[in-house]
């Protein structure tokens, strides 16, 4: 098992299908889910689901809420990005992260998969905060770009 950082090809299928819209206001909405180091998830990852997902204090199944930040483009670099989030008073382990659509089914189910995130080795929070810090909004790291 393992989890491998990428952009789901079935996301990249359906934004030719204009199945997600990443507006701030009015657009679709995107949840981050927390996995354990048992979890497969990759780039052939098509929907959310709950197996191998992290649990514990401070964590819903099915994970938090993202905030959207306004899709723009810099040079020929379109981009869009989320703020931080933050598990509070959480007593939690993982090792990474899906981004997933929790309106969608376009073609995969009720909750597309956007992106996959390697943390690269298991993170741990032990009642306290656990926080998904976003990189900067830029065309060079952005969460998601398209170049």
């Amino acid at each position: 098992m393992a989890i491998t950082t990428a952009m789901c090809t079935s996301f990249k299928k359906e934004l030719m299908e204009a199945v997600h819209n990443f507006k701030n206001s009015g657009g679709s909405t995107f949840n981050l889910a927390l996995y354990t180091s048992s979890a497969s998830l990759g780039a052939g990852t098509t929907a959310y689901t709950t197996s191998n997902e992290a649990s514990g204090t401070g964590y819903t199944a099915g994970g938090g809420a993202l905030t959207n930040v306004t899709p723009t483009s810099s040079g020929t670099t379109a981009l869009t990005d989320f703020n931080d989030l933050t598990f509070s008073s959480s007593t939690i382990t993982a090792r990474g992260a899906m981004i997933y659509n929790t309106q969608t089914g376009g073609g995969s189910g009720t909750t597309d998969a956007v992106a996959i995130l390697d943390f690269g080795a298991d993170k741990t929070s032990t009642n306290g905060d656990f926080t998904i810090q976003f990189p900067t909004a830029d065309a060079s790291n952005a969460i998601i770009r398209i170049a």
